[in-house]
């Protein structure tokens, strides 16, 4: 071999040894930064999925809130419902035994030489049966004889002159008003006073009073 030729043979020789070289040195940044790119996605689907897992367990959550919410407002319907009707039977219980008695009071009149007397007596004791019923479920009357008028439990049917009494004075109860409570069920029918004739306020009531 001349030296030319042993030349030759050694340049090449390096030339491959560069080209493996070059080769060997670019897939390795390859083959080693591959794996990061599928790690951030795994990283990623690991999040999502547990994320999707706690929105469907705060969905499910919500459900079962709604669920009880809602039995819950049945529940009270239900128990409102009856205690207003356990309230009316328990009324209508009481009022039975004064229906009776006024059903004896009226048989007993028409018999012939009613005792005027005992159907006084007997329609006392209704009465008194009466009042402690409306007495047990808080009825109460409304008597204002004597008190200052009150448009919101009194209803007005006549002023009349007084020298002895302030105006808007009660001075009669034409009709008694009755509360439930603090609740007006019917307000008083009364006649009021108002001022001597000179006071200029002729028939008209204080509605303000």
């Amino acid at each position: 071999m001349t030296e030319e030729e042993r030349n030759e043979s050694q340049a090449s020789t390096s030339a491959e040894a560069v080209s493996e070289t070059e080769t060997g040195a670019g897939a390795r940044p390859e083959s080693e930064g591959g794996g990061a790119p599928t790690d951030e996605v795994e990283a990623l689907r690991t999040q999502l999925e547990e994320a999707q897992a706690k929105a469907e367990e705060n969905w499910n959550q919500l459900l079962r809130v709604r669920a009880e919410m809602e039995n819950i407002r049945r529940r009270s319907e239900r128990d409102v419902e009856q205690a207003r009707r356990y309230g009316v039977e328990k009324f209508a219980g009481e009022l039975l035994a004064v229906r009776d008695s006024l059903e004896m009071g009226v048989n007993a009149a028409q018999e012939e030489g009613a005792d005027v007397e005992k159907l006084r007596e007997g329609s006392e004791l209704t009465l008194r049966m009466l009042q402690q019923a409306m007495e047990k479920f808080d009825i109460q009357a409304l008597e204002p004889t004597g008190e200052k008028f009150d448009p919101s439990r009194h209803e007005a049917m006549a002023a009349q002159e007084s020298g002895e009494h302030e105006p808007n004075t009660v001075l009669q109860v034409v009709q008694k008003g009755y509360l439930l409570g603090d609740r007006l069920l019917r307000p008083a029918m009364v006649i009021v006073s108002r001022a001597a004739s000179g006071g200029g306020q002729g028939d008209q009531v204080d509605e303000q009073a």
